[in-house]
Protein backbone atom coordinates (compact mmCIF):
# COMPACT_ATOMS: atom_id res chain seq x y z
CA UNK A 1 0.00 0.00 0.00
CA UNK A 2 0.90 3.67 -0.70
CA UNK A 3 2.45 6.13 1.78
CA UNK A 4 5.21 4.33 3.98
CA UNK A 5 7.87 5.47 1.65
CA UNK A 6 9.28 9.63 1.73
CA UNK A 7 11.27 10.97 -0.62
CA UNK A 8 12.38 10.83 -4.60
CA UNK A 9 16.34 9.99 -4.21
CA UNK A 10 16.78 9.73 -0.67
CA UNK A 11 13.94 7.16 -0.21
CA UNK A 12 12.99 5.57 3.34
CA UNK A 13 10.49 3.08 3.90
CA UNK A 14 9.75 2.43 7.62
CA UNK A 15 7.92 -0.76 8.67
CA UNK A 16 6.56 -2.36 11.82
CA UNK A 17 3.71 -1.91 14.65
CA UNK A 18 3.93 -0.93 18.09
CA UNK A 19 2.98 -4.55 19.66
CA UNK A 20 4.85 -6.66 16.53
CA UNK A 21 7.73 -8.40 16.84
CA UNK A 22 9.82 -5.57 15.51
CA UNK A 23 10.03 -2.27 13.29
CA UNK A 24 12.45 -0.66 11.16
CA UNK A 25 13.17 1.04 7.82
CA UNK A 26 14.89 0.76 4.71
CA UNK A 27 17.01 3.39 2.97
CA UNK A 28 17.80 3.71 -0.12
CA UNK A 29 19.18 5.69 -2.48
CA UNK A 30 21.96 6.97 0.06
CA UNK A 31 25.49 7.65 -1.80
CA UNK A 32 28.21 5.18 -1.02
CA UNK A 33 31.78 5.70 0.71
CA UNK A 34 29.16 7.64 4.04
CA UNK A 35 31.36 6.41 6.83
CA UNK A 36 28.10 5.18 8.94
CA UNK A 37 28.32 3.61 12.23
CA UNK A 38 26.03 1.65 14.62
CA UNK A 39 26.55 4.08 17.75
CA UNK A 40 25.44 7.47 15.03
CA UNK A 41 22.29 5.51 14.72
CA UNK A 42 22.28 4.65 18.27
CA UNK A 43 22.72 8.04 19.45
CA UNK A 44 19.71 9.37 18.11
CA UNK A 45 17.58 6.58 19.15
CA UNK A 46 19.04 7.24 22.67
CA UNK A 47 17.59 10.66 22.61
CA UNK A 48 14.06 9.68 21.36
CA UNK A 49 13.95 6.91 24.18
CA UNK A 50 11.69 7.88 27.82
CA UNK A 51 13.70 10.10 29.93
CA UNK A 52 13.31 12.20 33.09
CA UNK A 53 11.20 14.08 32.18
CA UNK A 54 7.88 14.06 34.03
CA UNK A 55 6.04 13.48 30.58
CA UNK A 56 7.91 10.67 29.94
CA UNK A 57 6.10 7.07 29.05
CA UNK A 58 6.72 4.14 31.71
CA UNK A 59 7.62 1.96 28.16
CA UNK A 60 11.00 1.52 28.31
CA UNK A 61 12.28 -0.05 25.13
CA UNK A 62 15.75 -0.82 24.47
CA UNK A 63 15.43 0.47 21.02
CA UNK A 64 19.27 -1.27 19.70
CA UNK A 65 19.35 -1.18 16.08
CA UNK A 66 20.72 -3.59 14.01
CA UNK A 67 22.30 -2.76 10.64
CA UNK A 68 21.65 -5.59 8.14
CA UNK A 69 22.29 -4.78 4.98
CA UNK A 70 23.80 -1.24 2.64
CA UNK A 71 26.82 -0.86 5.38
CA UNK A 72 31.01 -2.88 4.94
CA UNK A 73 33.98 -1.71 6.54
CA UNK A 74 32.23 1.16 8.03
CA UNK A 75 30.99 2.80 5.37
CA UNK A 76 27.52 2.60 2.90
CA UNK A 77 27.85 1.16 -0.44
CA UNK A 78 25.32 2.45 -2.39
CA UNK A 79 22.75 -0.50 -1.49
CA UNK A 80 19.80 -0.46 0.57
CA UNK A 81 19.89 0.07 4.29
CA UNK A 82 18.53 -2.15 6.48
CA UNK A 83 17.66 -0.98 9.75
CA UNK A 84 16.10 -3.58 12.86
CA UNK A 85 14.44 -2.62 16.09
CA UNK A 86 13.24 -5.09 17.73
CA UNK A 87 10.21 -4.81 20.60
CA UNK A 88 11.13 -6.48 24.07
CA UNK A 89 8.87 -4.07 26.89
CA UNK A 90 5.07 -5.30 25.42
CA UNK A 91 1.99 -5.34 27.35
CA UNK A 92 -0.55 -6.01 24.98
CA UNK A 93 -2.89 -6.94 27.62
CA UNK A 94 -2.94 -3.21 28.71
CA UNK A 95 -4.96 -3.00 25.49
CA UNK A 96 -7.83 -5.44 25.93
CA UNK A 97 -10.15 -3.67 27.58
CA UNK A 98 -10.33 -0.90 24.73
CA UNK A 99 -10.09 -3.62 21.68
CA UNK A 100 -13.18 -3.07 20.23
CA UNK A 101 -13.44 0.27 21.49
CA UNK A 102 -12.91 3.55 19.10
CA UNK A 103 -10.04 5.67 21.27
CA UNK A 104 -11.10 9.51 21.14
CA UNK A 105 -8.29 11.08 19.48
CA UNK A 106 -6.59 8.03 17.98
CA UNK A 107 -6.72 6.65 14.44
CA UNK A 108 -8.73 3.76 15.68
CA UNK A 109 -11.80 5.23 13.90
CA UNK A 110 -10.30 6.05 10.54
CA UNK A 111 -8.10 3.13 10.22
CA UNK A 112 -11.42 0.67 10.71
CA UNK A 113 -12.88 2.60 8.39
CA UNK A 114 -9.64 2.66 5.71
CA UNK A 115 -9.00 -0.55 6.18
CA UNK A 116 -11.85 -2.97 7.95
CA UNK A 117 -9.55 -3.83 10.36
CA UNK A 118 -7.44 -2.09 12.79
CA UNK A 119 -4.24 -3.52 15.44
CA UNK A 120 -5.51 -2.30 18.48
CA UNK A 121 -2.65 -3.07 20.56
CA UNK A 122 -1.15 0.42 21.44
CA UNK A 123 -2.28 1.52 17.94
CA UNK A 124 -0.37 -0.28 15.56
CA UNK A 125 1.07 1.70 12.47
CA UNK A 126 -0.75 4.12 13.99
CA UNK A 127 1.38 4.48 17.19
CA UNK A 128 4.10 7.33 18.42
CA UNK A 129 6.61 3.90 18.54
CA UNK A 130 6.36 4.23 14.63
CA UNK A 131 8.65 7.17 14.89
CA UNK A 132 11.88 5.18 16.29
CA UNK A 133 12.47 4.23 12.60
CA UNK A 134 12.31 7.46 11.19
CA UNK A 135 15.17 8.69 14.06
CA UNK A 136 16.49 5.76 12.93
CA UNK A 137 16.88 6.63 8.76
CA UNK A 138 17.20 10.81 9.88
CA UNK A 139 20.42 9.97 11.57
CA UNK A 140 21.65 8.19 8.20
CA UNK A 141 19.99 11.46 6.81
CA UNK A 142 22.03 14.20 9.18
CA UNK A 143 25.11 12.54 8.24
CA UNK A 144 24.93 13.07 4.55
CA UNK A 145 24.07 16.81 4.92
CA UNK A 146 26.02 17.12 7.41
CA UNK A 147 28.95 16.63 4.65
CA UNK A 148 27.23 19.48 2.92
CA UNK A 149 27.61 21.70 6.29
CA UNK A 150 24.01 21.53 6.47
CA UNK A 151 23.24 21.09 10.89
CA UNK A 152 19.43 20.16 11.99
CA UNK A 153 18.80 21.21 15.96
CA UNK A 154 14.53 21.47 17.15
CA UNK A 155 14.23 22.33 20.21
CA UNK A 156 11.21 23.09 22.88
CA UNK A 157 9.77 26.37 22.40
CA UNK A 158 6.19 25.94 24.76
CA UNK A 159 4.03 23.17 26.69
CA UNK A 160 0.91 23.68 27.78
CA UNK A 161 1.22 27.29 26.74
CA UNK A 162 4.71 27.91 28.86
CA UNK A 163 7.02 29.87 26.01
CA UNK A 164 10.67 29.94 26.48
CA UNK A 165 12.07 33.34 26.32
CA UNK A 166 12.87 34.30 22.98
CA UNK A 167 14.49 37.45 24.07
CA UNK A 168 17.52 35.40 25.91
CA UNK A 169 17.55 33.14 23.10
CA UNK A 170 21.65 32.57 22.37
CA UNK A 171 23.32 32.09 19.13
CA UNK A 172 23.51 28.69 17.41
CA UNK A 173 26.41 26.81 19.10
CA UNK A 174 25.26 27.69 22.56
CA UNK A 175 22.12 27.16 21.97
CA UNK A 176 23.10 23.39 20.98
CA UNK A 177 24.77 22.89 23.95
CA UNK A 178 21.69 24.23 25.93
CA UNK A 179 19.25 21.58 24.35
CA UNK A 180 21.66 18.52 24.96
CA UNK A 181 21.75 19.55 28.48
CA UNK A 182 18.59 19.73 29.15
CA UNK A 183 15.82 16.69 29.80
CA UNK A 184 12.87 18.33 27.65
CA UNK A 185 15.69 19.60 24.87
CA UNK A 186 14.77 23.21 26.48
CA UNK A 187 17.52 26.06 26.34
CA UNK A 188 15.45 28.24 29.18
CA UNK A 189 16.12 26.37 32.05
CA UNK A 190 13.77 28.64 34.23
CA UNK A 191 10.93 27.96 31.39
CA UNK A 192 11.94 24.41 31.76
CA UNK A 193 11.35 23.46 34.90
CA UNK A 194 7.84 25.71 34.72
CA UNK A 195 7.40 23.22 32.23
CA UNK A 196 8.35 19.84 33.94
CA UNK A 197 5.70 21.62 37.31
CA UNK A 198 2.72 21.49 35.24
CA UNK A 199 3.21 18.14 33.56
CA UNK A 200 3.46 16.54 36.80
CA UNK A 201 0.24 18.38 38.13
CA UNK A 202 -1.46 17.32 34.47
CA UNK A 203 -0.25 13.98 34.86
CA UNK A 204 -1.90 13.51 38.12
CA UNK A 205 -5.09 14.42 36.89
CA UNK A 206 -5.31 11.78 34.25
CA UNK A 207 -4.78 14.20 31.56
CA UNK A 208 -1.54 15.58 28.55
CA UNK A 209 -0.38 18.79 27.25
CA UNK A 210 0.03 19.74 23.78
CA UNK A 211 3.18 21.94 22.98
CA UNK A 212 5.56 23.61 19.95
CA UNK A 213 8.74 22.47 18.58
CA UNK A 214 11.25 24.95 17.16
CA UNK A 215 13.49 23.68 14.38
CA UNK A 216 16.79 25.50 12.77
CA UNK A 217 18.55 24.33 10.08
CA UNK A 218 22.00 26.16 10.01
CA UNK A 219 24.05 26.43 7.33
CA UNK A 220 21.80 25.31 4.30
CA UNK A 221 23.09 26.59 0.95
CA UNK A 222 21.20 28.76 -1.87
CA UNK A 223 18.88 26.57 -4.25
CA UNK A 224 17.51 24.00 -2.46
CA UNK A 225 14.00 22.92 -3.21
CA UNK A 226 12.12 22.59 -6.58
CA UNK A 227 10.01 25.69 -7.85
CA UNK A 228 6.33 24.40 -7.88
CA UNK A 229 5.01 21.21 -7.04
CA UNK A 230 7.95 20.47 -4.48
CA UNK A 231 8.89 23.62 -3.14
CA UNK A 232 11.22 23.64 -0.05
CA UNK A 233 8.76 24.38 2.51
CA UNK A 234 5.68 22.29 1.17
CA UNK A 235 8.59 19.50 1.45
CA UNK A 236 9.22 20.38 4.95
CA UNK A 237 6.09 20.68 6.14
CA UNK A 238 4.26 17.54 4.84
CA UNK A 239 7.33 15.75 6.46
CA UNK A 240 6.45 17.23 9.27
CA UNK A 241 2.84 16.73 9.13
CA UNK A 242 3.29 13.15 8.76
CA UNK A 243 4.13 12.88 12.01
CA UNK A 244 1.40 11.32 14.08
CA UNK A 245 0.93 14.49 16.37
CA UNK A 246 1.48 17.62 14.17
CA UNK A 247 -1.60 19.58 14.03
CA UNK A 248 0.40 22.76 12.27
CA UNK A 249 3.70 24.44 10.90
CA UNK A 250 4.76 27.24 10.30
CA UNK A 251 7.84 28.75 8.13
CA UNK A 252 9.48 31.82 9.38
CA UNK A 253 6.88 34.18 10.74
CA UNK A 254 4.36 32.08 9.58
CA UNK A 255 0.68 33.03 10.72
CA UNK A 256 1.85 36.18 12.17
CA UNK A 257 2.57 37.22 8.40
CA UNK A 258 -1.35 37.59 7.66
CA UNK A 259 -1.30 40.58 10.01
CA UNK A 260 1.60 42.63 8.36
CA UNK A 261 2.60 44.81 5.29
CA UNK A 262 4.79 43.98 2.85
CA UNK A 263 7.22 46.27 4.11
CA UNK A 264 7.12 44.29 7.49
CA UNK A 265 7.45 41.00 6.19
CA UNK A 266 10.02 41.58 3.07
CA UNK A 267 13.28 40.74 3.87
CA UNK A 268 15.72 43.20 2.34
CA UNK A 269 18.98 42.90 0.70
CA UNK A 270 22.54 44.30 1.43
CA UNK A 271 25.78 43.75 0.10
CA UNK A 272 26.31 41.08 2.54
CA UNK A 273 23.02 39.33 2.13
CA UNK A 274 19.73 39.61 3.62
CA UNK A 275 18.92 42.25 6.48
CA UNK A 276 16.28 40.02 8.07
CA UNK A 277 14.75 36.31 8.02
CA UNK A 278 11.10 36.55 8.27
CA UNK A 279 10.54 34.31 5.21
CA UNK A 280 12.44 31.15 7.52
CA UNK A 281 15.45 31.05 5.14
CA UNK A 282 12.76 29.84 1.97
CA UNK A 283 11.76 32.07 -1.16
CA UNK A 284 9.65 30.74 -4.35
CA UNK A 285 9.83 27.24 -2.28
CA UNK A 286 13.82 27.68 -2.50
CA UNK A 287 16.50 27.37 0.13
CA UNK A 288 17.83 31.41 0.32
CA UNK A 289 20.90 30.55 2.99
CA UNK A 290 19.70 32.06 5.47
CA UNK A 291 18.88 29.83 8.52
CA UNK A 292 15.73 27.47 8.16
CA UNK A 293 13.22 28.41 10.78
CA UNK A 294 10.24 25.77 11.52
CA UNK A 295 8.04 25.56 14.31
CA UNK A 296 5.88 22.58 15.00
CA UNK A 297 2.47 22.79 17.06
CA UNK A 298 1.98 19.22 18.26
CA UNK A 299 -1.57 18.12 20.27
CA UNK A 300 -1.91 16.67 23.44
CA UNK A 301 -1.17 13.01 23.61
CA UNK A 302 -4.62 11.65 23.49
CA UNK A 303 -4.26 8.46 25.85
CA UNK A 304 -5.85 9.93 28.98
CA UNK A 305 -7.08 8.45 31.82
CA UNK A 306 -9.84 11.04 31.95
CA UNK A 307 -13.22 9.42 31.49
CA UNK A 308 -14.65 10.19 27.61
CA UNK A 309 -17.56 9.26 25.67
CA UNK A 310 -16.53 7.29 22.73
CA UNK A 311 -18.64 4.02 20.70
CA UNK A 312 -17.57 0.89 20.29
CA UNK A 313 -17.20 -1.06 16.40
CA UNK A 314 -21.37 -1.78 16.63
CA UNK A 315 -21.58 1.59 17.17
CA UNK A 316 -22.73 1.31 20.85
CA UNK A 317 -22.50 4.04 23.16
CA UNK A 318 -19.38 3.37 26.02
CA UNK A 319 -17.39 5.36 28.37
CA UNK A 320 -14.21 4.99 28.40
CA UNK A 321 -10.53 5.19 30.79
CA UNK A 322 -7.20 4.75 29.03
CA UNK A 323 -4.74 3.19 31.04
CA UNK A 324 -1.39 1.71 30.14
CA UNK A 325 2.37 3.31 29.61
CA UNK A 326 2.09 6.90 27.95
CA UNK A 327 3.61 10.22 27.28
CA UNK A 328 1.62 13.55 29.38
CA UNK A 329 3.16 15.20 26.24
CA UNK A 330 4.69 14.37 22.98
CA UNK A 331 7.57 16.38 24.30
CA UNK A 332 10.33 15.88 24.39
CA UNK A 333 10.01 12.62 22.56
CA UNK A 334 8.90 13.94 19.44
CA UNK A 335 11.63 16.66 19.34
CA UNK A 336 14.76 13.80 17.66
CA UNK A 337 11.59 12.61 15.64
CA UNK A 338 11.05 16.65 13.56
CA UNK A 339 15.28 16.99 13.66
CA UNK A 340 15.02 13.13 11.61
CA UNK A 341 12.01 14.08 9.06
CA UNK A 342 14.00 17.62 8.35
CA UNK A 343 17.29 16.23 8.19
CA UNK A 344 15.26 13.20 5.37
CA UNK A 345 13.86 16.25 3.64
CA UNK A 346 17.00 17.95 3.24
CA UNK A 347 19.15 14.84 1.89
CA UNK A 348 16.87 14.33 -0.52
CA UNK A 349 16.49 17.73 -1.85
CA UNK A 350 20.79 17.89 -1.91
CA UNK A 351 20.40 15.22 -3.97
CA UNK A 352 18.22 16.17 -6.25
CA UNK A 353 20.16 19.58 -6.21
CA UNK A 354 23.64 17.92 -7.58
CA UNK A 355 21.40 16.16 -10.32
CA UNK A 356 19.90 19.66 -11.66
CA UNK A 357 23.44 22.21 -11.32
CA UNK A 358 26.70 21.21 -13.18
Amino acid sequence: MAGNTTGSIFRVTTWGESHGEALGAIVDGCPAGLKIDRADIQQALDRRRPGKSAASTTRDEGDKVEILSGVFAGKTTGMPISLLIRNSNIRSADYDEVKDVFRPGHGDFTYWEKYGIRDWRGGGRSSGRETAARVAAGAIAAKLIGKAGMEVLAYTRAIGGIEINLKKMPEVKKLCRLVRASDLFCPDTQAAAAMEKKMAEVRAAGDSLGGIVEVVVHGCPPGLGEPVFDKMDAALSGALMSIGSVKAVEVGDGFAVARMRGSQVNDQMGKNGFLSNHAGGILAGITNGEDIILRVYCKPVPSIACEQQTVDEKGKLRKIKISGRHDACVLPRIIPVCEAMVSMVLADQWLRQRAAKS
